[in-house]
């Protein structure tokens, strides 16, 4: 088993309070768990009203898929026009045989 691990930092321009940040980082998260059947979870920046840092685990049976999965998430926060993805990490491990 392989695990992909992405660290996503986001810019949400335009936001004027925790509350508005609340309801687009919700939506997002929601919209990856729907779509791609990844984790995620907020984990940085939340006491931020234009920022956002999200932490998704992806488990694949190859790093290739992995990878692949790294990149729908990447293209499909990039694709919404409230935030914009300032930073991505990847990182890939691998489990036990």
């Amino acid at each position: 088993m392989i695990v992909v691990l992405l660290d996503l930092d986001l810019h949400l321009p335009g936001l004027g309070s925790l509350k508005e940040k609340r309801g687009v980082v919700k939506s997002a998260i929601a919209t990856l768990r729907r779509e791609l059947n990844v984790s995620v979870a907020e984990v940085d920046h939340q006491d931020l009203w234009q920022r956002a840092g999200l932490g998704v685990a992806i488990a694949a049976t190859s790093e290739v898929g992995g990878r692949k999965v790294a990149q729908q998430v990447e293209a499909m926060l990039g694709r919404d026009p409230r935030l914009e993805v300032v930073d991505v990490t990847v990182d890939v491990v691998a489990g036990e045989p």
